[in-house]
C-alpha cells in the first residue's frame, strides 16, 4: 500500500498561511501538517521526523513547504532544512515565502513569450525586495545585463553583493539609485524589459518615461494596489500591446504564478531529492508555458 502524501507546512508567521494550505491540497497533497512561528533554530528536529518515520522507498511522499511573510527568515529556515538531510534519508523541500519564487519566475517567463532572454538588457524597479531581487537573479542566470534600482544606491549594491555571493555573475549585475537621474535615464534607455516589483500602490515609472524608453519590447508591473507600479500599465494586461511594447500587470501574470506554485508543490512529490527556489520554478513555469497556446 503506498503512503499518503504528506506536506509539512513550515511558515514563520503566527498563523500558517490558508493560502498556501489551500494550494498544497489542491496539488495534491492528501495531509498537510501546519507549524507557524518556526525559527530557524526550531527546524532540525521537525525535519528529522519527516526524515526517519517512513523508509527510504516512501520518502517521495513527504516533504516540507516553506513559506511566510519574512523572506529572510524563510530563507534560513530553508536553508537549515536542506542542510540538515543527507542520502537517503532526504525528502523534497520548497520555498515561495510570500509567494516571491513564483510571482518571479511567472514574470520573467511571461517576458520570454515575446523577446530572447540572453543578451537582452532588464530594469528591474524595487530590486532590492524579495520579488525585485529574485527577478534579478533570474534575469542574470538567462544571461541578461541588468539594472537593479532602489532609491538608495547603498541597497542596491547590497543586493548585488548578495546575489554574486549565491554565484550570479557580477559583470550581469548593475546597481544604480533611482535618484540619479543620470543613470536612470541611461537604464530606461537601453532596457529591453522592465519590472516593476514594489510595494503595494508605489509608483516607480511614470507614463513620460515609459514613453522615453525607445529599445523597450516588455513592460510588466506586479503592483496590484492602485496607483499602480507602471503608470498606463492596466491591472489585467497580459500581452497588451501598446506603444510598441507588450505589457502586463500584475493579474495577467497572475495565472502563470499560480500554475507554477501548484505545479512546483505536485512535483515534490515525484522523487525525495528536489530542492525548489526561484531557478527550479523557472524550469516548471517553462515546461507549462510549452503545453499552452501562444497569445494571439
Amino acid at each position: 500500500m503506498s503512503k499518503s502524501r504528506i506536506l509539512i507546512q513550515l511558515d514563520t508567521d503566527p498563523q500558517a498561511s490558508v493560502f498556501d494550505a489551500v494550494v498544497a491540497i489542491d496539488a495534491g497533497a492528501e495531509r498537510l501538517l501546519q507549524y507557524a512561528n518556526i525559527k530557524p533554530e526550531q527546524v532540525r528536529d521537525l525535519i528529522h521526523g519527516a526524515m526517519y518515520t517512513r523508509g527510504p522507498a516512501d520518502l517521495k511522499n513527504t516533504a516540507i513547504f516553506v513559506g511566510g511573510s519574512n523572506v529572510a527568515h524563510g530563507e534560513q529556515v530553508f536553508r537549515n532544512a536542506v542542510d540538515t538531510m543527507f542520502e537517503p534519508f532526504k525528502v523534497s523541500v520548497m520555498i515561495d515565502c510570500n509567494g516571491s519564487n513564483s510571482t518571479a519566475a511567472a514574470a520573467v517567463i511571461s517576458a520570454s513569450r515575446h523577446l530572447e532572454l540572453e543578451g537582452s538588457t532588464a530594469l528591474v524597479l524595487a530590486a532590492t525586495g524579495p520579488v525585485g531581487q529574485r527577478v534579478a537573479k533570474i534575469l542574470a542566470n538567462e544571461k541578461c545585463t541588468v539594472y537593479l534600482s532602489s532609491r538608495s544606491l547603498e541597497r542596491s549594491e547590497e543586493c548585488v553583493a548578495q546575489l554574486v555571493a549565491q554565484g550570479v555573475p557580477q559583470n550581469r549585475l548593475i546597481a544604480i539609485s533611482s535618484a540619479d537621474q543620470t543613470w536612470t535615464d541611461k537604464a530606461i534607455r537601453e532596457s529591453h524589459m522592465v519590472f516593476a516589483c514594489g510595494a503595494a500602490g508605489v509608483r516607480l515609472m511614470t507614463a513620460e518615461q515609459l514613453e522615453q524608453a525607445g529599445q523597450l519590447k516588455v513592460a510588466i508591473d506586479l503592483n496590484a494596489v492602485p496607483p499602480l507600479g507602471i503608470d498606463g500599465i492596466g491591472l489585467t494586461d497580459k500581452g497588451s500591446s501598446r506603444g510598441g511594447r507588450i505589457e502586463y500587470g500584475a493579474l495577467g501574470v497572475g495565472g502563470l504564478k499560480m500554475k507554477i506554485h501548484k505545479a512546483s508543490v505536485a512535483s515534490l512529490f515525484e522523487s525525495n531529492a528536489k530542492t525548489i527556489d526561484c531557478q527550479e520554478m523557472m524550469s516548471i513555469g517553462r515546461d507549462i508555458l510549452a503545453l499552452e497556446k501562444p497569445l494571439s
